[in-house]
């Protein structure tokens, strides 16, 4: 019995060891084929990488003394110089002759390119001999390198006077259409104009009730202010306020215009419903207190030496750029900011915008906002050094340097929030009459209010979140998310959106808020 137990054990273990041997057989057949191909296949893509690699290789190429290709792109660089001489010098010929060898010399250059490969000597010995004649015959017509060196420093120095020459046209240009009123808006202004004395209704509307002399004066509501000429933007800007605003009917709106525009103003606000916002329309004109005896700006635009500046331009040659000579700068309309205070006795806070704005988001928290005793709140714009006190300022000047950190941060005017308590307090307007008077020779600044500005509020603005305030629309390239999440986009520069000159990709945030279907607008053509 125990033959026959041990038979079949033998039987069984004989089997896996003759399948097991099978394997490795098959497994080292396999290893010895593999190891076998590997040697053949890796010196052949080796050797193809280092071909192509050796003749990639230009700037190894560029580099050796020796090399054809080198002496070729010099004869080449040197030859397109002298073709430059030669047409100046009304050598045509010459000058053909040499750009068809230029050319023909850059065929060579481009075959060996392609096939990446050395120029050898045979194949350009032909174009570096014709080449090296022509240069030859250069020197003949006295185009050495003295003289060729000459020749393109006269001739850099009269493109750059070119080149300034076409910039100050273009910014002169621009700065014109940028001032220019749109005949659809003029023809807006004259229509309204008509309707308002002709319409009763509209002038018993605008002062009607005792409930909307009021909300005038009521400080537990949002009080915005607008300074401005143009009816459509300033529009625009009450407007993008009341849709995006939680309740508009605490919202109230205190615009003021010139005389010219006063009529249609008043005319436009009155037959336009705006959600319930309040709007109260003033004239420039009916503040006696806004005399020369009491402001520098009017009484500066009495004396003759800035009349002739900025009204006729030729006291220093053009010497002066034309944008620091924009009237504008000297607008009682720009500079009424500064007396804010005055224009709203009965109130507290207010937010002061201008009239390239769009509104996006509800301004209510900004009457809430904790300005820590300052007088101003505002979006700094030293994100760049070119945004710091230096860049406006003339901070060599003594009074400057010795009252002012050049490096200190600016801030915007376009959106910001006034606590006129304290403006009350701290004489803010008498600060800002104190600079005002001593820069009657421009001596500390050139143009605008942003510079009065910094000096009048160092010390008392607030610095608001960045989202509160987008700059650039006018001007430049603006971040799409810094868009998207703007509370007040701003059109500041000259591409204003209602002008033809405006930047087209940013007209569509301030055209939804223009009703063009209004029967005014199509008469006036306003699209």
């Amino acid at each position: 019995m125990r033959r026959r137990a041990v038979r079949p054990v033998r039987r069984r273990f004989s089997k896996v060891f003759w399948l097991t041997l099978c394997g490795l057989v098959i497994l080292l057949f396999i290893v010895l084929f593999s190891q076998e191909k590997q040697p053949t296949s890796r010196p052949q893509r080796s050797n193809r990488h280092n071909r192509i690699t050796e003749g990639l290789n230009i700037t190894e190429e560029m580099l050796s003394p020796h090399s054809i290709t080198r002496q070729l792109s010099d004869q080449i660089s040197l030859a397109k110089a002298l073709v430059v001489i030669a047409k100046e010098s009304n050598n045509l010929q010459f000058a053909w002759e040499l750009s068809a060898q230029i050319r023909y010399s850059q065929i060579l250059l481009s075959k060996a390119a392609i096939r990446q490969t050395s120029l050898t000597a045979r194949e350009s010995e032909s174009a570096i001999r014709d080449m090296a004649l022509l240069l030859y015959q250069a020197q003949q017509f006295h185009y050495d390198s003295a003289n060729m060196i000459m020749r393109l420093k006269a001739k850099i120095q009269s493109l750059e006077e070119q080149a300034n020459s076409v910039s100050e046209k273009s910014s002169k240009y621009g700065q014109i259409a940028a001032e220019e009123v749109p005949k659809s808006l003029y023809c807006l202004g004259v229509r309204l104009t008509v309707e308002w004395f002709r319409n009763s209704n509209f002038q018993r509307k605008l002062t009607e009730g005792k409930q909307i002399a009021e909300k005038l004066k009521d400080t537990s509501l949002y009080h915005f202010c607008v300074f401005s000429d143009n009816i459509l933007a300033t529009s625009v800007v009450v407007n993008s306020t009341a849709l995006n605003s939680k309740n508009p009917a605490l919202v109230v709106f205190h615009l003021v215009t010139d005389e010219v525009n006063y009529a249609p103003m008043k005319a436009w606000f009155s037959m336009n419903s705006f959600g319930g916002v309040t709007v109260e329309v003033q004239q420039i004109e009916d503040f006696s207190w806004l005399n020369a005896s009491y402001v520098p700006v009017l009484k500066q635009l009495q004396d003759a030496n800035t009349q002739n500046y900025y009204f006729s331009g030729n006291n220093d040659e053009g010497r002066t750029p034309i944008k620091y000579r924009n009237p504008k700068y000297l607008s009682m309309l720009n500079h009424l900011r500064f007396y804010i205070p005055e224009v709203f006795p009965a109130l507290k806070k207010v937010v002061f915008l201008d009239d390239d704005v769009v509104v996006q988001k509800d301004l209510s928290p900004l009457f809430s906002f904790d300005l820590n005793g300052n007088v101003n709140g505002a979006v700094e714009t030293c994100m760049e050094t070119f945004h710091r006190y230096h860049k406006y300022l003339n901070c060599s000047h003594p009074l400057i340097r010795a009252h002012f950190d050049p490096d200190a941060c600016g801030w915007a005017f376009g959106m910001n929030i006034f606590d006129l308590v304290e403006w009350r307090k701290k004489d803010v307007t008498g600060i800002y009459h104190y600079w005002q008077e001593r820069n009657v020779d421009r001596t500390l600044w050139k143009l605008g209010t942003l510079p009065p500005g910094l000096l009048t509020f160092y010390g008392l603005t607030a610095p608001l979140d960045p989202r509160w305030h987008v700059l650039g629309l006018g001007y430049t390239n603006v971040d799409p998310q810094l868009i998207e999440k703007g509370a007040v986009l701003h059109f500041n520069g000259n591409s204003k959106p209602w002008l033809k000159i405006g930047m087209e990709k940013y007209k569509p945030l301030w055209d939804k808020y223009v009703d063009y279907s209004h029967p005014m607008l199509q008469q006036c053509n306003v699209h």
